[in-house]
């Protein structure tokens, strides 16, 4: 499915990186950052252009190759890995920054995902996280046709109460990224870090 719709003419989901990573992203320490479910590298980009260096990981090496050519088309560098997030292993201790931006993914294989994030960061490592809640299906403006993709400010807090949560919310914002999320969306938004 992804392949396909990469494949299709200009960027999905545009090419300025989300709104709220823009706001969060001087939480992040400068050092390595890896981005979940990253696309066509618009978040990935962005962090590079900040200083950042960036792996971006995705299932779909069609939409990899477009983040490499942004990149390059930016004058930074950023690192590509094609993998499935189920098979995917996120090092210990590794990153001072994971980023997850409408990274929607069956409740165990999140669940495991969000799990192994809490280890992955280095202690001070800051994760930044906007997804779709529930509600968003009334809106009809982009992310996942079931609710059992969405999360939740109470799914988030737990599944993340190791961390230090800085910032967790539910809101309804404007998300105009591309040509797939195009208005008002409901959204969840998580700042946490290692202590």
């Amino acid at each position: 499915m992804w392949d396909d719709r990469y494949s299709e003419e200009g960027f999905a989901f545009g090419t300025k990186a989300n709104d709220f990573l823009i706001e969060a992203q001087s939480q992040i320490p400068k050092g390595r950052v890896l981005c979940l479910a990253e696309g066509e590298g618009r978040n990935a980009v962005f962090l590079a252009e900040q200083g950042y260096d960036v792996l971006a990981v995705d299932a779909s090496s069609v939409g990899l190759e477009k983040a490499k050519k942004l990149a390059n088309e930016r004058g930074v560098k950023i690192t590509t890995q094609v993998s499935d997030l189920a098979d995917f292993k996120l090092e210990q201790n590794a990153w001072d920054g994971i980023v997850s931006i409408f990274c929607h993914l069956p409740v165990s294989l999140r669940q495991n995902i969000h799990q192994q994030i809490c280890t992955a960061l280095k202690p001070g490592g800051v994760l930044v996280l906007e997804a779709y809640r529930p509600l968003q299906l009334e809106y009809k403006t982009g992310g996942p046709p079931v609710a059992e993709l969405m999360m939740t400010q109470s799914s988030l807090q737990t599944e993340f109460s190791s961390l230090n949560i800085k910032h967790c919310c539910e809101l309804v914002r404007p998300v105009i990224e591309g040509k797939y999320h195009t208005g008002d969306g409901a959204v969840v938004q998580l700042i946490a870090c290692k202590e």
